[in-house]
């Protein structure tokens, strides 16, 4: 690693999203260079819940529904490319995703949404409306207090750690070359391409690639782009191995390949904090335990919190740098959902391809209020 030019691209950030790109841009023949932080970074990807979603998404922005969907319908090419490429089984599940609902009001509200998306997007955005009755046809252990619920059938869910392992495998099979413990803290752009220090090394590259999560705030001025992006934090409880009984993936619960369930979905404005809180967790568990009573005696063996990156809309930002040519800011609180997308048709856009269509209102400029 020297000064010299010897990379196509440079991509700054190794959680979910910064290696799904990585891993494109190697799969495509380039020469690529990934700059991680490590363990010490405020790392989504580690706390992720692996759901890999549709409905819901988009209300009000039905490109991020689009987008979405072709994510979730490409999911399955891309888990069997991994797999015989790297040998890790990223355990895919996509049975449809199932919506549970304690009362009568917020079926009604969900209801309203996905039928405002269907109107954007399509009848082809399909969903299903489903009493108690079906709910418990479709997932036996639903407890009493369960009224209702909808099912997408585009929906499912991954392991986040495999998913992970798998883009790194394959990224370094590929040629490509994982830096660990490097914190970019600089970038310049020069006439010979764009110049970038971390842990006290100059890496040089034609494209740069920032990928760093809430990093990117401070990173992509350096570009002349922009990434106001905050943390959310989300707090998860684990269970021990239990026998299979939840088919169907839920925003809130979620049993994985091993066995274990995940429980989660709490949404905080606490800073960097990535700590855990007692009434965040109690509140967490006990909705899982309304929703499926089996729970009620299962130990819980590991709990965290992880932080979100987060816009203030809650959609991504996918631009190009009009100031510094070869300059990407990518940033999203959906890395799982979006890997397939992001190694692929963002990929072919960063190396000179049509930029998707459904990407186009995800600009930065949009918060230029």
């Amino acid at each position: 690693m020297n000064d010299k030019r010897d990379i196509d691209t440079l991509v700054v950030g190794g959680g979910v999203v910064g290696m799904a790109l990585a891993y494109g841009l190697a799969k495509a023949g380039e020469r690529v260079r990934l700059l991680d932080e490590g363990d010490d970074a405020y790392r989504a990807a580690r706390g992720n819940f692996g759901l890999v979603w549709v409905q819901g998404k988009g209300v009000s922005n039905p490109d991020y529904a689009r987008w979405s969907m072709a994510a979730a319908a490409s999911w399955p090419e891309f888990a069997q490319e991994l797999q015989e490429l790297t040998g890790v089984d990223v355990e895919l599940s996509q049975a449809g995703g199932l919506t549970i609902c304690l009362d009568e009001d917020e079926i009604q509200r969900r209801v309203e949404n996905l039928e405002s998306l269907r109107q954007s997007v399509g009848n082809h955005y399909r969903y299903s409306v489903l009493d108690a009755k079906a709910v418990r046809e479709l997932s036996p252990y639903a407890g009493p207090q369960v009224v209702g619920g909808l099912f997408c059938p585009f929906s499912g869910h991954a392991s986040p750690l495999r998913l992970l392992q798998a883009l790194v495998r394959g990224f370094q099979g590929l040629g490509g070359q994982l830096v660990s413990g490097a914190s970019c803290e600089r970038i310049e752009h020069r006439a010979d391409g764009f110049h970038a220090w971390a842990a006290g090394v100059e890496h040089v590259a034609a494209r740069v690639v920032l990928a760093a999560g809430l990093g990117n705030r401070a990173l992509a001025p350096m570009v002349g782009l922009k990434a106001p992006v905050q943390p959310n934090r989300g707090q998860i409880l684990v269970t021990e191995r239990v026998e299979p009984f939840l088919r169907h993936a839920s925003q809130h619960v979620r049993q994985t390949g091993e066995g274990v369930v995940q429980i989660g979905d709490s949404h905080e404005d606490v800073g960097l904090d990535e700590g855990t809180t007692v009434n965040q967790l109690a509140r967490i568990a006990d909705r899982a335990r309304r929703y499926f009573p089996i729970l009620e005696n299962v130990n819980v063996v590991r709990s965290w919190g992880a932080l979100r990156v987060m816009t203030p809309d809650g959609y991504p930002i996918y631009q190009a740098s009009r100031d510094c040519p070869g300059a990407f800011v990518v940033t999203c609180h959906s890395g799982i959902t979006l890997a397939s997308m992001h190694a692929s048709a963002l990929v072919a856009w960063m190396r000179g391809g049509p930029e998707p269509v459904d990407i186009f209102t995800f600009k930065a400029e949009r918060f230029d209020v």
